[in-house]
């Protein structure tokens, strides 16, 4: 720390692996000095998290480090929409594709809401389903949101707010014939429209000249969704007492999971393949594409693939070194294919993204999610708990740069070097990691009846991937606080050695060995969401509400401020950011800048949250924060109490509530540098 700036995303990777606890409660072991955890981690913005993370520790400080940096990366892709509430972003800023005004897509959505699921506070994930379900979900990509929604459920135990989108969920469902043969039973979709273009079915439906565009084809990955969506709302149905609908969707879940195993399970190959649903010079209908790809393990990844050795026998594939097994992580092509790794797509010079050989967190994710599923209840004997954590450890990998987390859209399965570097690939939430801590690695498997169950997924100690302890606490579910502890021998945290559950601060359960715990946990109701709604937010620009400010007055840079955006990241710019201050002979002269949200009437307020940014260089933040309002004539004290901002975190300033059609906050500028007001939220 160096005044009031912290650098938080370097101390991520840099902080160690000490012990961190409180005294506990009988036959409970120590808690986290959650307090300590949350400022070493995120410097001024920990009350964000500690109100709201579940807090892990391990003797692997690197899987630490990359835990807390992906709830940072979540907490930086949350936008706030004002009335519309919250929804999760793919990409920090715009991007083209994206659906406007919201900046949102629908093809991580549920990496979006398997991470969300597991936040104390439930109005992230709650909004972003309602808004997903309302307006949000234009099909742009395949997705199994409804099978998320119910994964959601089954951590929160909320039956209301899982059912309440039942019909739009069928809706949605429905409108999917559009890509459904009835003569095969199963869905079609072009590889882009599935978030992997450049796969083996585009670039062969081309003739190997290209591939982003075409390749229709039966894929493993929407047969898949399609078949956890149908599932998702058959047991949403059985929760209202609908057994026709449950009846219906159960029916149909089960037979694109019988036309899976039948049509697209490829014997040669030994593999969940494409079929062609194109029919053109290159390609014919109904012919199976020529490779193994990463996309053929999905069938796990939604407990589709029946429990029998000839399909878990797929899993040999994923660790051959000459197959999906890349010396920095898994690839999506084989590199026996032909066009393995030939870089098609550019942005000018910069490589375009490819899913013909690159690492991809998002297939990543969803493959470590699968072995997850393989190693909890099938029984085979291809994939072990040391395959599961060298996997892990290698994908924890891949978030770091040098000694910087940022975590990118793909990477170079020889060297796990970033390959797309373009701006917008920064911090890229297209992918999950505390869901697989969560429930892998600590092994919380969320049911639906009245049931903790936890099935961690470590070798034994002798094991090099073996860990000798570690404890997770503060995890929200069915309305209860679940912490779970490891110590092989009980020194780490100077208690009894093995495996503890505790439920509210109370001991549930113990096994001295690694081994699964089921305990009995009476479900309690969730307690109501608080919404506030922030009134600055400008979603169209030129529309109210509307910014200005003292300088730099570029539309866009004024808009940056209240975008509903809140990230620190030194790496992509976001924000207001003002001129700089001239140089002066005194410290104590510096230039005053301002900047102030007109809402186009009258509206009601009484607090703002203000976040700056600082860097120890071009940018600080102020040292004093003034509030005014318009009066219809003039700019007049708004007696808000005397504030010192902080920088890399919120700042909130209350005042005795007033109605005002303009607020305007204004602060000295420290001598030669500038401003960086990230957000001005007001409600």
């Amino acid at each position: 720390m160096i005044g009031r700036i912290v650098r938080p995303i370097l101390r991520l990777a840099l902080l160690g692996a000490a012990v961190s606890v409180v005294a506990a409660p009988a036959g409970a072991a120590p808690s986290l000095d959650t307090h300590r955890i949350a400022r070493d981690r995120f410097g001024n913005d920990a009350p964000w998290y500690e109100d709201r993370i579940p807090f892990f520790e391990s003797a692997d400080p690197k899987l630490d480090a990359v835990y807390y940096y992906r709830w940072s990366l979540f907490r930086a892709h949350q936008r706030d929409l004002g009335a519309d509430g919250y929804i999760s972003t793919e990409f920090l800023d715009d991007v083209g594709w994206q659906l406007e005004p919201y900046a949102s897509l629908n093809d991580a959505t549920g990496f979006h809401i398997g991470e969300g699921r597991w936040l104390r506070d439930r109005r992230f994930a709650d909004d972003y389903i309602d808004f997903m379900y309302r307006r949000g979900n234009d099909r742009h990509f395949t997705d199994y949101m409804a099978d998320s929604v119910y994964g959601r459920f089954l951590v929160d135990g909320d039956k209301a707010g899982a059912t309440r989108h039942l019909a739009a969920m069928r809706r949605l469902y429905a409108a999917w014939n559009d890509h459904f043969d009835t003569s095969k039973g199963l869905y079609w979709v072009e590889p882009l429209l599935d978030a992997t273009e450049y796969t083996i079915s585009s670039i062969d439906a081309s003739g190997g000249k290209d591939g982003f565009r075409g390749g229709d084809s039966f894929r493993p990955s929407i047969n898949a969704y399609m078949y956890a969506n149908a599932r998702a709302i058959a047991r949403l149905s059985t929760l209202t007492g609908d057994t026709a609908g449950a009846a219906e969707y159960a029916a149909r879940a089960a037979a694109i999971k019988a036309r899976v195993q039948a049509s697209l399970w490829s014997e040669p190959l030994g593999h969940f393949i494409d079929r062609y649903k194109v029919d053109n010079a290159f390609v014919k209908y109904w012919t199976p594409i020529r490779g193994r790809e990463l996309v053929g393990y999905l069938p796990w990844t939604f407990d589709l693939a029946d429990d029998d050795a000839k399909f878990a026998g797929a899993w040999t594939h994923l660790l051959a070194r000459d197959g999906l097994s890349g010396p920095a992580g898994m690839r999506t092509v084989e590199p026996s294919y032909e066009h393995y790794m030939r870089q098609y797509r550019y942005e000018g010079t910069a490589p375009e993204c490819q899913w013909n050989g690159p690492i991809w967190p998002f297939q990543t994710t969803q493959v470590l999610t699968g072995i997850a599923n393989l190693l909890d209840h099938f029984r085979q004997s291809v994939v072990t708990r040391g395959d599961y954590m060298r996997l892990l450890r290698q994908y924890a990998a891949l978030h770091y740069q040098g000694d910087r987390l940022d975590l990118e859209e793909d990477y170079h399965p020889d060297t796990g070097r970033p390959i797309v570097g373009l701006a917008r690939s920064h911090h890229y939430f297209h992918s999950g990691f505390a869901d697989l801590i969560l429930t892998g690695l600590v092994g919380i498997r969320p049911r639906a009846d009245d049931v903790l169950e936890v099935n961690p997924l470590l070798p034994g100690a002798a094991d090099p991937q073996g860990l000798a302890w570690f404890r997770m606490q503060d995890v929200p579910y069915h309305g209860h606080s679940v912490a779970v502890t490891w110590d092989v021998d009980g020194r780490h945290y100077r208690g009894t050695p093995g495996l503890t559950i505790e439920i509210d601060g109370r001991r549930a359960a113990h096994s001295p060995t690694l081994s699964r715990l089921v305990v009995p946990i009476a479900r309690a109701a969730v307690p109501p969401l608080d919404r506030p709604i922030d009134q600055a937010v400008q979603l169209v620009r030129g529309a109210f509400p509307k910014g200005s400010a003292s300088s730099a007055i570029d539309a866009e840079n004024v808009h940056d401020a209240i975008d509903g955006r809140i990230w620190f990241f030194p790496e992509l710019a976001n924000g207001w950011s003002s001129a700089k201050s001239p140089a002066a002979s005194s410290a104590k002269v510096s230039a005053v800048q301002w900047y102030s949200v007109d809402f186009g009437k009258p509206v009601n307020v009484s607090r703002a949250e203000l976040a700056f940014f600082a860097d120890d260089k071009e940018f600080a933040a102020p040292r004093s924060l003034q509030f005014q309002i318009w009066d219809g004539e003039r700019w007049k004290p708004l007696g808000a109490p005397a504030t010192i901002p902080v920088a890399n975190g919120i700042t909130t300033v209350g005042w005795t509530p007033v109605s005002a059609s303009k607020v305007r906050v204004s602060f000295p500028q420290a001598p030669t540098k500038r401003t960086r007001l990230v957000e001005f939220k007001i409600f």
